[in-house]
């Protein structure tokens, strides 16, 4: 199992990040291609961006307040 992929999953939940977010970031950390479109959404696209760079940077704009 890839550390960096686990601890950052388990970073997003304690933040209470949207599970959309969380699911887009795992998609795009893995390479797995986007959903279809009729099941896009904002957090998920951008979790997708932030998973296929593999950037940790932007969870707390995702974290449910």
């Amino acid at each position: 199992m890839n550390q960096e992929y686990y601890d950052a999953v388990t970073e997003m939940e304690k933040l209470g990040v949207d599970p959309e977010y969380i699911q887009g970031w795992e998609g795009g950390y893995v390479h797995n291609p986007l959903r279809e479109e009729q099941r896009l959404t904002e957090a998920y696209e951008a979790g997708y961006a932030d998973g296929k760079e593999r950037t940790k940077e932007n969870f707390a704009k995702w974290a449910k307040k």
